[in-house]
């Protein structure tokens, strides 16, 4: 097979897996509500990221939905709130 073939054919298939592993037909963006959360318990992005072990970046790109957290990083956030993960982190579809 050529190389252009199998690449085609890998991005393809990670294009149809991203939107039916859960059955779900269409885009998601994962969304949060780390600002609102913060706001709440009073904590800046440089507290909240100390306490989650993560750099202050980290925190803006999250709150401006630029970035997925790792599973780990998810939860200890979600600790940190007292919060259940799918509480502070949910999936929405993504506006075409």
């Amino acid at each position: 097979m050529r190389i252009s073939v199998i690449i085609s054919y890998i991005i393809t298939k990670e294009e149809k897996s991203d939107s039916t592993i859960l059955g779900i037909s269409k885009r998601m963006k994962l969304k949060n509500r780390l600002k609102e959360l913060r706001a709440r318990d009073g904590l800046n992005q440089t507290e909240l990221a100390k306490l989650a072990g993560i750099s202050r970046q980290t925190i803006s790109l999250l709150e401006r939905d630029e970035y997925t957290p790792s599973i780990i990083i998810a939860l200890k956030i979600s600790q940190i709130f007292h919060e259940p993960v799918e509480s502070v982190f949910r999936l929405e579809e993504e506006e075409s």
